[in-house]
């Protein structure tokens, strides 16, 4: 497998976002800057999609303040978000940063993916967004993402910062084109 759809159902629905993960760079009103992809290539498609599970906020970021977005597959949706067809190595590179590292070749989860998944969901790490998860498969190619290991009920939910929610709100604009109304009624629902 080369390729896969990274699906993004926080902050990297924004493309701007996204590409400081492909090309590096600091996103706006973050305090972290990024190493960027070893291919930092823009994906070749980005489309809407929804997953039957739903997003909660919990945690500190570090680059934002505040909550971050996990997904709970096991909890009913749906949750929008934006799939981005790039590479498997882009995919692997993407989660090293998510998790303050640097990205390697033939990294743990380079190689999982190099050798094709067999289970729905996979925990290659202790860490926040080390759990991988697959949520479909679109043309012929698998639908990941990652999330906590802990799920909703077991986090302590903490709000996300105003510059965070700001980046999400340019995901759900771009990637659904919803109104701010729209977007509002959302957020409601699933904010702490």
């Amino acid at each position: 497998m080369d390729e896969v759809w990274y699906v993004s159902y926080g902050s990297n629905m924004s493309r701007q976002r996204l590409l400081c993960y492909l090309k590096g760079g600091c996103p706006p009103g973050g305090a972290r800057t990024y190493p960027g992809a070893r291919d930092p290539s823009p994906p070749t498609e980005a489309v809407a999609v929804h997953l039957p599970g739903r997003i909660y906020f919990a945690g500190h970021s570090l680059t934002w303040g505040g909550g971050m977005a996990f997904y709970d597959h096991h909890e009913p949706g749906p949750t929008p978000a934006r799939a981005y067809r790039i590479t498997v190595g882009q995919f692997a590179d993407i989660t090293a940063q998510e998790m303050r590292r640097e990205p390697v070749a033939n990294g743990p989860l380079e190689q999982l993916l190099a050798g094709g998944l067999t289970d729905s969901s996979h925990r290659v790490g202790p860490g926040r967004y080390e759990t991988l998860v697959d949520v479909g498969a679109r043309d012929g190619l698998p639908m990941l993402t990652f999330t906590s290991p802990g799920g909703l009920d077991r986090a302590e939910h903490v709000a996300p910062t105003a510059a965070y929610l700001a980046m999400l709100t340019q995901g759900l604009r771009e990637g659904h084109g919803w109104s701010d109304e729209r977007i509002a009624v959302y957020l409601e629902g699933v904010l702490p």
